[in-house]
């Protein structure tokens, strides 16, 4: 009987509990995933994680992204002066209640609203008007938030969107816009004054309502006081306290690398917080940012408005400093927004020394292999070195310490342009998009357009690979090649595993920063290497053609340093050079920080060769002066020297001869270094070079067209020229130039079968030939004859 009762209530209750049922699953449900969906500002911290930088929210606040962490002093005052049973109640005080009602019906009318913390979260979330109805919606909600998270959690909620007067939301921002540092550096008076500011957050104006905030600040004191929170002595100093004046203006210690992280979050569509912390040093930044503006005002009476500097570390790839500009946003002029460290921009020279790497891993060149550097014409393209000069021929490495553009064309030419442009790519240069034919051989010289930013991220790798090769054991890691990183603690994934091989082997870098320690310091000439204690750097400059980019980038084990100097419009100006402006910035930079040591020299990737003291090839049996020195493993595939011949001397060495026209009994043997006459024209001028005796005048007879001692330098066979016009409006001249081994021989010139002139020494002769086709003939006093064939181009009509 009893269990047939039961059966019967519960079937005749069963709506009660379906309705339970309904209401806890709403109850369960009311509570927003997420409470706050406002957009709020984007933040950079620096790797301590004090603030760098940070932007307005998009409906004008300065509303920072949630913080789970709260000061404690900021939890202690605001417990105390809004609800002091936060730690009691589950959402909704029923005492404050009580206590609101009483005092509102004596009052007639609203003199406190009795809400709990919690529920002034929920308020802040909703926006709802200010009703009875609101605030029962309001209790609810608070009651399921208490269930939903911990104490710590809804006051961090509170701190981060309560209004703080203004503009201002949260207790983040109103700890930099009032007192300009982060909360958890405030006082007990400035966190009092800050705690008191939600329920009355009207009372910060300047000049408005001071004595109010002074009162509820001393008032909110004394209950610390009181609570034994603070003791006297701390409550009547924190009464003497200041209270906050006018707002104070944000840190911008990185507003260009804040853009950065605003434009790969919007890329991203990430729903994290728009808040991280970076990888760099404030001080560090700040410094670099010092020392570009010191440089820029110096260079800016030149028309030079722009410099970017960027801080690398070697090992991590971190960034550690990012000026991204001269920031000066007052002066349009200045065109301070554009972040010139992602900018594209023309290197110059600076890719050079990958090139030389690139050349010794495959054992194309040694260390000091003699490169040409004569006048130089391919395909119609004549490149220039920076002063105009020429060596006629140059070690590779000093080629590369001096940045002459000849031979880093005619290296160019030997390893193929389309195999350095995949190169680059593949070494971290994504900019370079275009088919390898677009560049062509200029790619050597700044002829494509590359970042400051992947440039020390290509540097970076290099230095890492070869920094690695001792904890690999002689082999290399592919991941050791990427970008540069601005975020803490982002861990890259490991697509690569360790192999034999490189892109560039460890010989092949070491040489090529070796090479690029030996260039001239600014300023300082060579006399910065009998200081011990001076840094060792390698580094490289870099000048765009038209003077409109100078660059300088170093590398240490420990960092990489990258500048760039120029105009963001792309003007050029005079003296805009890389050595004479990027470079002084860089050095300055380097002695802001902690460099020791220089790489290991790698040598389980290094191979012993006996090389020719004079060419720097493989030395031959004919080399008299020879070398051993170490070169990465792939030039022992290098070519024998070809400038060390076998000569026959006369009896006395004073003439050569020939078995034709002397005894083999009676002739001399000697091995002698002879260049080309192109060559050793410009080299003789420059080096010691003893040119070769002359040919015994018995002999002249028998030798061949092999033997000519004669050599036109410019034009080249098939050359085309044009010829500008001169400012006074009469046509320009074309200089022809041409070498012979004697020199106290006459060269007899003709153009166009036309005698024009003689030349004795220096074969140098200045003409100005109509346009089209033309030949030049040269005739020695020994009846040597050259002839060649070239066409003048004919001026476009505008």
């Amino acid at each position: 009987m009893k269990l047939h009762t039961l059966r019967q209530w519960c079937i005749k209750k069963k709506w009660w509990l379906s309705a339970a049922a309904v209401l806890l699953i709403a109850y369960y449900c009311c509570l927003p995933r997420q409470l706050f969906t406002t957009a709020t500002s984007y933040v950079l911290e620096d790797s301590n994680g004090d603030l760098l930088n940070a932007s307005i929210a998009p409906d004008g606040q300065w509303r920072f992204p949630y913080n789970p962490h709260v000061p404690e002093k900021f939890k202690k005052c605001i417990v105390a002066y809004e609800d002091k049973r936060f730690y009691y109640h589950w959402g909704v005080d029923p005492l404050a209640i009580s206590r609101a009602i009483s005092q509102n019906i004596r009052g007639k009318k609203v003199v406190s609203g009795g809400s709990t913390l919690t529920m002034q979260v929920i308020r802040l979330s909703r926006n709802q008007p200010r009703n009875i109805w609101q605030k029962m919606v309001e209790a609810v909600l608070a009651t399921r938030l208490e269930f939903a998270a911990s104490k710590n959690k809804i006051i961090a909620l509170y701190a981060a969107n309560a209004p703080f007067g203004g503009n201002v939301v949260g207790l983040e921002a109103a700890a930099w816009r009032y007192y300009g540092r982060k909360a958890d550096l405030l006082s007990w008076g400035e966190m009092a004054a800050l705690a008191v500011l939600p329920n009355s957050p009207a009372l910060v104006h300047p000049g408005r309502n001071r004595a109010i905030l002074l009162s509820k600040r001393n008032q909110l004191l004394d209950k610390l006081h009181r609570q034994h929170s603070i003791d006297s002595i701390t409550c009547q100093l924190a009464k003497l306290e200041p209270l906050p004046d006018q707002p104070l203006p944000l840190p911008q210690d990185a507003p260009h690398l804040l853009d950065l992280f605003r434009r790969d979050y919007q890329q991203q569509k990430s729903a994290a917080p728009t808040r991280i912390k970076t990888t760099v040093i404030a001080d560090l930044q700040r410094n670099t940012t010092a020392i570009t503006e010191r440089y820029h005002n110096a260079y800016k009476a030149n028309g030079i408005n722009n410099a970017a500097v960027l801080v690398v570390d070697v090992e991590t790839g971190n960034t550690l400093a990012y000026v991204g500009n001269i920031y000066q946003p007052s002066n349009a002029e200045l065109e301070s927004h554009v972040d010139i460290i992602q900018a594209r921009r023309s290197p110059g020279s600076t890719l050079k020394p990958v090139l030389y790497a690139a050349m010794l891993n495959d054992g194309l060149i040694l260390p000091h292999t003699l490169i040409p550097d004569i006048p130089t014409q391919i395909a119609g393209y004549s490149p220039q070195n920076f002063d105009l000069g020429y060596d006629g021929a140059v070690p590779a490495s000093r080629a590369l310490a001096r940045s002459l553009n000849i031979p880093a064309v005619r290296m160019l030419q030997q390893y193929r342009y389309e195999r350095f442009h995949a190169l680059l790519q593949k070494i971290g240069i994504t900019t370079l998009n275009k088919p390898a034919d677009h560049y062509g051989l200029s790619l050597i010289l700044g002829g494509g357009e590359t970042t400051l930013w992947e440039m020390c991220g290509m540097y970076a790798s290099m230095a890492r690979t070869l920094l690695h090769m001792e904890q690999y054991k002689g082999k290399y890691d592919m991941d050791d090649i990427h970008p540069p990183n601005y975020q803490l603690n982002v861990q890259r994934p490991s697509r690569y595993g360790l192999s034999k091989n490189g892109l560039l082997d460890a010989g092949s870098i070491w040489y090529a920063f070796q090479a690029m320690t030996e260039v001239m310091r600014p300023g300082e000439e060579l006399l910065w290497q009998q200081f011990s204690s001076s840094q060792r750097i390698a580094w490289k400059t870099g000048t765009s053609f038209g003077f409109r980019d100078g660059w300088a980038i170093g590398v240490t084990p420990q960092y990489v340093v990258g500048v760039w100097v120029g105009n963001a419009d792309g003007e050029g100006r005079p003296g805009l050079i890389g050595v004479a402006t990027a470079a002084p910035i860089l050095f300055d930079v380097f002695r802001l920080l902690h460099t020791s040591g220089w790489f290991n020299t790698p040598y389980p990737q290094l191979t012993k060769v006996e090389v020719c003291r004079k060419s720097g090839y493989r030395a031959s049996e004919l080399c008299d002066e020879k070398d051993t020195i170490y070169v990465p493993v792939a030039g022992i595939r290098s070519g024998v020297c070809p400038y060390h011949q076998l000569i026959h001397l006369d009896r006395t060495g004073q003439w050569r001869v020939t078995e034709a026209c002397e005894s083999p009994q009676l002739m001399q043997h000697k091995s002698w270094f002879v260049l080309p006459p192109s060559q050793e024209y410009y080299y003789r001028s420059k080096n010691y070079y003893q040119p070769l005796p002359p040919y015994k005048p018995d002999c002249l007879a028998s030798l061949g067209q092999d033997k000519a001692p004669m050599e036109l330098i410019y034009p080249k066979p098939g050359a085309r020229i044009f010829v500008p016009v001169e400012i006074d409006g009469k046509p320009g001249q074309t200089i022809f130039t041409a070498t012979h081994r004697n020199t106290a021989i006459k060269i007899f010139w003709h153009l166009d079968d036309h005698f024009i002139g003689t030349t004795t020494e220096f074969h140098q002769m200045a003409l100005h030939p109509a346009a089209g086709k033309h030949t030049i003939t040269l005739v020695d006093e020994n009846g040597e004859r050259i002839e060649q064939v070239f066409e003048i181009l004919a001026k476009e009509r505008e």
